[in-house]
């Protein structure tokens, strides 16, 4: 006869492990912990992948559409400098940041993890290769290429123009230099300023932009003195605005000059003169929607900071070069 032993129990501090539980030792806590975990390495992204997503962000940023930033990038692979680490892409972004927004060179330092005069180099480095790879993209068009682009709203009464042309300020910032000053003084704008005389075929794309003058020198001078009339063929038609006196300097090459009519003291003008100005007003703010296009770029539209005035001649074709990539600015109906 067996006899049952008598239930033994143990105290708090000595309990009883179920055998269940001790056979099955997997479920111990300290099989988890002691299991290494080896994190999946990170993929490096450039600031400008991580920034540009879509073509919104490229537009804001750099002003031209992602695809042409990316190609535009490609295109310019071979150029950066050797003792650079940065990816091409990230200086190619943050010299077009400058150009599309102005930001000031401690903002940019910030967002690409550099010093401040690290950026001042990529900038001056990326302006002289943009401006020495860029200059094809504004040509002087062939008069059939004029021709078979022009928009519908010129080919009833101005049919045979060859361009349009306008000149435009873009405020500087103060010289210490008294004589430099004094030659970009602008009374139109009250401020120092650079002045540049804009060229436009009908269709929108910029054909030619001069280097900077001073705010003070008038249209003429800037007509006569930019290689713009060098430009031009016996034939062409070309439309400015009032402040253009320029007609003797043109018809000397053969070429037309049509401007709005001059109202005399005492004088109306004309039913005619007055309809003709209308048709020039029509079209004539084609080159204004263009300049506007121009100005998006901030450091055109803003204060040109004194460390780049040297440089305007290179940014204005930089700018002029990257609307032009955009594609059609005029509307071809």
């Amino acid at each position: 006869m067996v006899l049952e032993q008598p239930q033994t129990f143990k105290d708090a501090q000595t309990q009883w492990i179920d055998p269940a539980v001790e056979d099955h030792t997997y479920c111990k806590g300290s099989i988890i912990s002691d299991t290494t975990i080896t994190p999946a390495p990170e993929i490096s992204r450039s600031i400008a992948e991580v920034t540009l997503k879509r073509d919104e962000d490229s537009l804001l940023y750099a002003g031209i559409s992602l695809q042409v930033f990316n190609t535009l990038v490609s295109c310019l692979q071979g150029f950066a400098p050797s003792s650079s680490t940065m990816p091409v892409q990230d200086q190619v972004l943050l010299t077009l940041m400058k150009l599309r927004q102005n930001f000031p060179g401690a903002d940019l330092a910030r967002r690409f993890k550099i010093s401040a005069s690290k950026v001042s180099k990529i900038i001056t480095h990326w302006i002289d290769v943009l401006a020495e790879h860029t200059q094809d993209l504004i040509p002087w068009l062939p008069r059939d290429t004029i021709k078979a682009t022009m928009p519908e709203v010129f080919l009833q009464h101005f049919s045979d123009l060859t361009c349009i042309i306008d000149c435009s300020e873009s405020v500087i910032q103060k010289a210490k230099n008294l004589d430099s000053r004094s030659e970009s003084y602008s009374h139109y704008y009250a401020s120092n300023t650079v002045k540049y005389l804009v060229a436009i075929a009908p269709s929108g794309m910029v054909m030619f932009i001069s280097e900077a003058f001073g705010g003070k020198c008038s249209d003429r001078y800037i007509t006569q003195n930019s290689g713009f009339l060098d430009c031009l063929r016996p034939g062409d038609v070309v439309m400015g605005d009032r402040g253009f006196t320029i007609r003797d300097l043109v018809e000397e090459r053969r070429v037309r000059l049509v401007i709005p009519a001059f109202t005399r003291k005492h004088c109306q003008l004309t039913n005619e003169q007055v309809t003709q100005m209308r048709r020039i007003a029509n079209v004539r703010i084609h080159v204004e929607q263009v300049i506007r296009h121009l100005k998006v770029y901030k450091i055109l539209s803003q204060t040109v900071p004194i460390s780049l005035v040297h440089k305007i001649d290179k940014i204005l074709q930089v700018c002029a070069a990257l609307i032009n990539l955009r594609g059609e600015l005029i509307s071809s109906k």
